[in-house]
């Protein structure tokens, strides 16, 4: 089921500041833009590597999912690993048959790539959150995400 490594989400006080960070420590040559994705109370920005991307996740307003991420690692962190999945809604009931929480309502939402994804609880995955999405471009129930 689990496909390929997409991203590794990391939490910041500044979208702006990482960036710098990963391309005047790191040598990374190229950023998307920093937007914000309102439904998950986020901006977003992503650092793009050869093999995957870093998603530079910052607060969007106060009641963001992140400030109480933040307020525990104040100069950010990792928050989540991304992996690719060929169906999503599959994918969804396979965690759950397995005992996994899925977390929110457990539909899933649409993801800053703009795909569904879920997120699985980390008391259930060696205490990392993990997201599962999409896989971009793939067909699920007719529909192509």
């Amino acid at each position: 089921m689990i496909g390929k490594l997409n991203h590794v989400g990391v939490a910041t006080p500044s979208i702006e500041a990482s960036v710098r960070m990963y391309r005047d420590l790191l040598g990374a040559t190229s950023a998307t833009d920093k937007r914000a994705l309102p439904d998950q109370g986020v901006w977003v920005a992503f650092v793009n590597l050869p093999n995957a991307q870093i998603e530079l996740i910052e607060p969007l307003g106060e009641d963001s999912p992140i400030h109480a991420f933040l307020a525990r690692n104040p100069k950010g962190g990792q928050h989540h690993v991304c992996f690719e999945v060929p169906d999503i809604f599959a994918a969804r009931d396979e965690m759950r048959a397995k005992g996994a929480t899925v977390l929110g309502t457990g539909e899933p939402r649409m993801g800053a790539h703009g795909v569904p994804v879920i997120f699985v609880h980390p008391k259930d995955m060696g205490g990392v959150l993990i997201e599962l999405m999409q896989e971009p471009g793939a067909t699920v129930g007719g529909h192509a995400s």
